[in-house]
């Protein structure tokens, strides 16, 4: 654990920006922000308040995170984290804002853009409006080095556009057996649009790591077995009242709750998506082809 942690404390300190740091439009982007997607097989299974808290715990490791709300059915990244949008995505594409006046500031420095309504009206855009979208949104580089995607539960097309443009997946879970068996149906679509995927899961709300080892095998398992692929074990969160405490107070139980047992997890979580040896996510990042990836799936589904 100290090694761990000394090797933290040396990647934080080699990171070349701060959080929170202004970078004007004209300066050139070193490198494209990271692009996480994390999803569901249903709902109910605490998806969007862990990324909230993850997003608030990788921006503490000094990286500049953006969440993307792009829940179309019921967007509420904002109500958890109780702030209220001025702006969202829509009004980037009707070129009535940039993209970083539609971030709302969130605590520790994150920041969230709601997509809303504004996702669907990709599907009827025209080429060169969306070469001239691609052009705002990759703006989003000058504020994110990291982009956590939130999207909705399901196998939904919008799910699975943003599901399959993104490097990384996180498939959330819970040990239930329904929940387990929708997270495998997630998987197995996800295997069989594309190919050798790499997706990281997390058990959420286990009783105790037994627990959280078992519903994780039976995932890994079948997946090898039916699928021919491997999935990559992230982290369990426990159960712990704080968090349903927290989701009322619309406070992030890292931050209302420091001390409890799903911050530390959350916080294990995050050291290993920082530390790539630990998750075996190497994905090469280029946003633009992110974008472009996004409406293919869009205007296909049309």
């Amino acid at each position: 654990m100290i090694d761990q942690a000394a090797k933290l404390r040396k990647l934080i300190n080699d990171k070349k920006t701060a959080s929170g740091q202004t970078v004007l439009q004209n300066e050139q982007i070193v490198e494209d922000a990271r692009v996480i997607c994390v999803t569901s097989g249903k709902g109910g299974v605490g998806k969007t308040n862990f990324t909230i808290n993850l997003a608030i715990e990788l921006s503490r490791l000094n990286n500049r995170v953006v969440i993307m709300d792009a829940d179309l059915g019921l967007a509420n990244v904002d109500v958890a984290l109780g702030i209220i949008p001025e702006h969202t995505l829509l009004d980037v594409i009707h070129g009535e804002k940039s993209i970083g006046e539609v971030m709302s500031p969130g605590p520790d420095n994150i920041k969230v853009i709601s997509g809303g309504s504004g996702i669907t009206e990709l599907v009827d855009m025209s080429f060169s409006s969306i070469q001239q979208l691609t052009e705002k949104l990759l703006l989003i580089n000058n504020y994110a080095d990291i982009i956590l995607i939130d999207t909705g539960a399901g196998l939904s097309s919008a799910v699975l556009s943003f599901v399959l443009a993104a490097q990384e997946v996180i498939v959330v879970t819970t040990s239930e057996p329904t929940s387990i068996t929708d997270a495998y149906a997630m998987i197995k679509t996800i295997n069989s649009r594309k190919k050798n995927k790499e997706i990281g899961i997390v058990i959420n709300r286990v009783k105790n790591i037994t627990e959280g080892d078992i519903a994780f095998e039976k995932l890994k398992n079948a997946a090898k077995r039916f699928l021919s692929m491997d999935l990559y074990k992230l982290g369990y969160v426990f159960e712990d009242n704080n968090v349903v405490k927290s989701v009322k107070k619309q406070v992030p139980f890292i931050i209302g709750y420091p001390n409890s047992i799903a911050t530390k997890n959350i916080k294990d979580i995050a050291i290993g998506l920082i530390d790539d040896k630990g998750v075996n996510m190497k994905s090469s990042r280029n946003l633009d082809s992110f974008f472009k990836r996004i409406f293919g799936f869009f205007r296909q589904e049309a």
